[in-house]
């Protein structure tokens, strides 16, 4: 059997799709295994085992519809389900199967905070998908494969002895995911290991006063410095990751990394939680619960709405480091 499975986007969700991806390797006798997703996240899939052919689009499924047509598949797993994959399914002419994005649910809990969302990690959501060939959810964790030509040899570039340091991912796409400079200053203040800062370009300028402001302690900044898949690896060496509701949250469960993790505008009944089906003392939640605003979004502002942004003001910065010194 051929199938083609779909994920364009983003980082965290596209690593979500690979116990899916394991499970119909494991299950699915002689099956061959195609994946479609942006350029800009082919390399969270290019040396993974269970892929045999990896397909990437720019902007639109129309770039890649011949190729795809040519390759003749008996299924498509949809993990994306919408109106691109929507159409993309429809010039295929291929059975098809799609998993429950719970749009409805999602946006009664956003717009009214209506929490009688379903408690299902987006993850047993995809399997939905695969459901009718016969593959079930084994609670294999996400995969990541990381070639030897994008290690970093923390010990050399750092001097740090792996796993001896707190990577704190100090980025998100959103401003309303991030912790603000203030709190991410408590929490440091508060732990008394190396830290390693990873995070994109455009949190260098954070990254820089976070370095400044503590010249007494070991605080090294990875931000925009290093690519993907060299910062997974520096993740993937860390005792432990401190991290927003970001893509290096779910790349860190590949390694089995303990996660703390701190969460604003978005909240964990959306099914984006760490997935660490077999161990879940491997994570912890930090929210501020209770708000009325909370969430204002199911992705993010790049300003709180309200203008207090109590969702992140209003975190415990104790309870943080505590669980943090946990892994020490």
């Amino acid at each position: 059997m051929k199938v083609l499975v779909i994920r364009f986007s983003s980082i965290g969700d596209v690593v979500l799709t690979t116990p899916v991806l394991h499970a119909l390797r494991e299950q699915l006798p002689n099956v061959e295994i195609h994946f479609l997703t942006k350029r800009s996240f082919t390399a969270l899939l290019a040396n993974n085992p269970n892929i045999n052919k990896l397909h990437c689009i720019e902007r639109s499924v129309r770039e890649i519809l011949p190729e795809l047509k040519a390759e003749k598949f008996d299924r498509v797993i949809d993990l994306h389900n919408n109106i691109r994959t929507l159409e993309l399914k429809l010039r295929l002419g291929v059975k098809a199967h799609s998993f429950p994005k719970l749009n409805l649910d999602k946006w009664l809990l956003v717009r009214f905070k209506n929490r009688k969302m379903p408690d299902v990690h987006v993850v047993d959501r995809y399997f939905q998908a695969v459901k009718q060939l016969g593959v079930v959810n084994q609670a294999s964790n996400c995969e990541l494969v990381i070639p030897a030509d994008q290690k970093v040899d923390v010990e050399q570039v750092f001097g740090l002895i792996p796993h001896s340091y707190v990577c704190i991912a100090i980025g998100a796409q959103f401003a309303t995911k991030r912790m603000p400079m203030n709190k991410l200053k408590e929490v440091i203040e508060l732990i008394n290991f190396p830290i390693v800062l990873s995070g994109g370009p455009t949190d260098s300028e954070l990254a820089e006063a976070l370095v400044n402001a503590f010249p007494e302690k070991k605080i090294i900044s990875a931000v925009g410095t290093f690519s993907l898949l060299q910062s997974a690896d520096i993740v993937r060496q860390a005792k432990v990751l401190l991290t927003n509701d970001t893509g290096l949250m779910h790349i860190a469960t590949c390694f089995s990394v303990p996660i703390v993790s701190v969460w604003g505008n978005t909240v964990p009944e959306l099914g984006m939680y760490p997935y660490y089906p077999q161990n879940k003392a491997l994570y912890s939640i930090h929210e501020v619960k209770d708000l009325s605003c909370r969430p204002c979004s199911k992705i993010g502002y790049q300003v709180c709405p309200k203008g207090h942004f109590n969702c992140m003001q209003r975190q415990d910065t104790e309870k943080i480091a505590a669980d943090l010194r946990k892994h020490f």
